[in-house]
């Protein structure tokens, strides 16, 4: 059944667990996630980033998500993922999505609040929640380069708490040290940071790019207030991994559903694997 955003994280965020946003683009990966987190009982977040509506289309998207969602008897958001135009998020709250991340945090800090802002008032009309972020989660091409401007900034906490008041997000992403893409060793959470965060806002705290992050980081960063956390690439991996797999073990294969299946499967492996450890299970 589809849910909203703010619904989903603070019921996450009222009993200490955390809710998988799973990155998906087409159908075998939205079902992995989807029925996954049927099977396990778990409130799921179905993301969906700029550059996935662009391929799939966000018609055929919005029916794929919404269509498996209606089978399942778990709360499942439809969550369109690091929106950097107001145009696309007002297409995909007409579409029915149920959850917004407006990612502003690359703009000027006046700039980023004001247009937030207005991504909130356009999810309130819809009583849809509004994600929002202030600092810069890295990419991993930026691994080498330190907080000095030059690629990203870490969230301020005072300036956290500020524009959490100013825009009225339902969600606050941090930028923590976590960074997007194929994790490296150099990738650390700052957790003293998060706790400062913590102690001066009162919404869902949100990881993005946490595919890699350690076991025991992940279960510390719920304990300080994670509520939501991302997860792309590690789903990446699996399904290109065994797509790899079943070619090179059968190269005369020619029925795409046979190779899909076996990555379809990874994925959701890797899907129960991440509710598992973020306490999610048993939870809708």
């Amino acid at each position: 059944m589809l849910a909203r955003l703010q619904d989903v994280v603070r019921h996450a965020q009222r009993r200490h667990y955390a809710v998988g946003a799973f990155n998906v683009s087409n159908l075998e990966l939205a079902q992995a996630v989807i029925h996954t987190a049927a099977a396990m009982r778990s409130p799921v977040i179905v993301n969906t980033s700029p550059s996935a509506i662009e391929y799939a289309g966000l018609r055929p998207m919005t029916a794929i998500v919404t269509t498996l969602a209606a089978s399942v008897h778990v709360p499942v958001v439809l969550n369109l993922d690091h929106g950097k135009e107001l145009s696309l998020v007002r297409q995909c709250l007409a579409a029915g999505y149920t959850g917004i991340m407006f990612d502003g945090s690359r703009l000027p800090t006046v700039q980023n609040l004001a247009r937030t802002a207005q991504a909130v008032r356009m999810g309130n009309k819809k009583r849809v929640g509004v994600e929002g972020e202030i600092g810069q989660v890295k990419y991993v091409e930026d691994a080498k380069r330190k907080n000095t401007g030059q690629g990203f900034t870490m969230t301020d906490p005072a300036e956290a708490r500020w524009f959490v008041t100013k825009t009225k997000v339902a969600a606050f992403a941090v930028a923590i040290g976590n960074a997007h893409g194929v994790p490296t060793r150099d990738e650390k959470l700052d957790f003293e940071r998060l706790a400062a965060i913590r102690r001066r806002v009162t919404v869902p705290l949100v990881l993005h790019g946490a595919s890699g992050t350690p076991a025991k980081d992940i279960r510390r960063a719920i304990k300080l207030g994670i509520a939501k956390i991302n997860i792309d690439t590690d789903l990446r991996l699996a399904f290109t991994q065994a797509l790899r797999q079943t070619l090179q073990h059968d190269p005369k294969l020619f029925d795409p559903r046979r190779e899909l299946d076996a990555a379809r499967d990874a994925v959701s492996a890797i899907v129960k694997e991440k509710i598992i450890l973020f306490g999610s299970k048993q939870r809708a």
